[in-house]
């Protein structure tokens, strides 16, 4: 049986990359009480099938909700992508009706139509991501105007999680998935950075943009949708702890989680090991 007590908003990542989406969170909405939930023991989705990554993140939604969440964001673009419609059809109507998911997909599509001027997107994300074109079909959901252009970056996750990302071996890898989508689209003046990994990238995807070309993180338009959300939804917000708490679970080792959480968020952190499936 489910709590009906507030709870905290449990966020859940594959694994660091979700960090950075909390973050933009909790700086927007500091007052509120929030559970983050890394499988990195799983990690990556990325190429991992699309049955999978639904019954992996699945697992962890319901998790979350066992630990009290009446709402939980999927700080993964890959669970965004792979699992979330299918979680909010089938699962919540059988596991609890009341009970929200939202991804990170579609406030970044919401906004994109506000921010390019020649209507031509890039996306640069996970191989899972660009395979399952979630992308492009809520954007042209939105924005029927607006070509989309998507280029998959094998590397990227690694070299932020070995904390390479401002080493000069990095600038090669950076440099070639920028050129590849532009050659793919001269016209692209916007590109959505599709993996929640990739803020910690920007100082080099900066260097390597032709002038004129912006990149968009997702964390900050992630906070102010739930923002909004929780503003249109009463009945879900007043179901939010508010004491301003953030605790840290890992399916990996908490001090593996706590060394690389580090890279992320800047601090040092305690966390709890749990088991999913």
């Amino acid at each position: 049986m489910l709590s009906s007590s507030p709870g905290p908003i449990g966020v859940f990542d594959s694994g660091y990359g979700g960090l950075t989406v909390l973050e933009a969170i909790r700086r927007q909405l500091p007052g509120y009480d929030y559970l983050y939930l890394g499988d990195n023991a799983r990690a990556p989705y990325g190429p991992r099938s699309f049955d999978v990554v639904y019954e992996f993140t699945r697992q962890a939604v319901i998790r979350l909700f066992e630990m009290g969440c009446h709402l939980v964001i999927l700080g993964c673009n890959t669970a965004s992508a792979k699992a979330l419609r299918t979680i909010q059809q089938h699962d919540l109507p059988q596991i609890d009706p009341s009970r929200r998911v939202l991804g990170v997909i579609r406030p970044t599509a919401e906004v994109i139509g506000s921010l390019t001027q020649s209507r031509h997107v890039g996306i640069l994300a996970t191989e899972g991501t660009i395979r399952s074109e979630s992308y492009n079909l809520e954007i042209h959901k939105l924005h029927p105007d607006i070509q989309v252009t998507g280029v998959a970056c094998p590397f990227w996750v690694p070299l932020v999680e070995y904390n390479e990302a401002d080493s000069p071996g990095a600038d090669y890898f950076v440099k070639k998935r920028i050129d590849e989508v532009m050659r793919k689209d001269p016209q692209i003046d916007t590109i959505i950075l599709g993996c929640t990994h990739y803020p910690l990238l920007l100082p080099k995807i900066r260097q390597y943009l032709p002038s004129g070309v912006q990149a968009v993180p997702q964390g900050e338009y992630v906070a102010r949708s739930l923002q909004s959300y929780l503003e249109r939804h009463p009945e879900i917000e007043e179901k939010c702890g508010k004491h301003a708490t953030t605790h840290y679970l890992t399916t990996e080792s908490p001090d593996r989680f706590k060394e690389s959480a580090q890279i992320f968020l800047h601090k040092p952190i305690e966390v709890e090991h749990i088991t999913l499936g």
